[in-house]
């Protein structure tokens, strides 16, 4: 019997790029699980990965920084984590939370890109209809949307430091998508100060 070996590859092969003041970076070291927790069961959660379960549109992290949990809805959430087997996540969780949730394992059906610098914002003003303000969205919110008719997950790190999920179908449009928009807004930064002014009236 033939002996073949199968080797795990990322949807955008590790990419990582820096347009002007931002960054962009596949983030591919990790594994992602949607949990349902039933009603009342949300101590689980803290005992098993010490994070306290989120409100809807916010996310929690751990002590050690190692778990994040992502409030996408009041019955469900996302873990976001580095399993001890990533073929195997999904046992982890369920293991870990005994019988107090049904998990299912998503590592393999979204892109994970990370958004980092001063012009980050600006860049994501040109694709995401969310109001991106600190106020609106302070460091730790995320919430679904949609960006260039793709379905996104957008969750804030910090200040100028974003991360977007997007199904790994459209790994490669999603991202072309992006680095358009940080093309234009490194252009625009380059132009003097009265193009930028007569392209912006009418």
């Amino acid at each position: 019997m033939a002996d073949h070996a199968l080797t795990a590859a990322s949807p955008l092969a590790g990419y990582a790029r820096t347009i002007g003041d931002v960054l962009l970076t596949e983030v591919g070291d990790y594994n992602l699980c949607s949990v349902a927790a039933p009603l009342g069961e949300d101590e689980a959660l803290v005992d098993s990965f010490d994070v306290p379960r989120p409100a809807t549109g916010q996310s929690s992290i751990s002590t050690d920084g190692a778990t994040r949990l992502l409030g996408l809805q009041p019955d469900q959430i996302l873990i976001l984590f580095r399993a001890d087997d990533p073929d195997r996540a999904a046992d982890q969780v369920a293991a870990a939370m005994k019988t107090a949730a049904y998990v299912t394992d998503q590592s393999d059906s979204w892109v994970l890109l990370a958004l980092e610098g001063a012009d980050v914002c600006p860049v994501l003003e040109r694709l995401c209809m969310l109001d991106l303000d600190d106020a609106a969205f302070p460091a730790g919110a995320v919430s679904r949307t949609v960006m260039e008719h793709l379905s996104v997950i957008i969750l804030r790190e910090r200040d100028n430091r974003f991360l977007l999920f997007n199904p790994r179908s459209s790994a490669r449009s999603f991202l072309h998508a992006v680095e358009t928009a940080a093309e234009t807004v490194l252009l625009q930064s380059n132009e003097p100060v009265s193009v930028r002014h007569r392209r912006g009236t009418s």
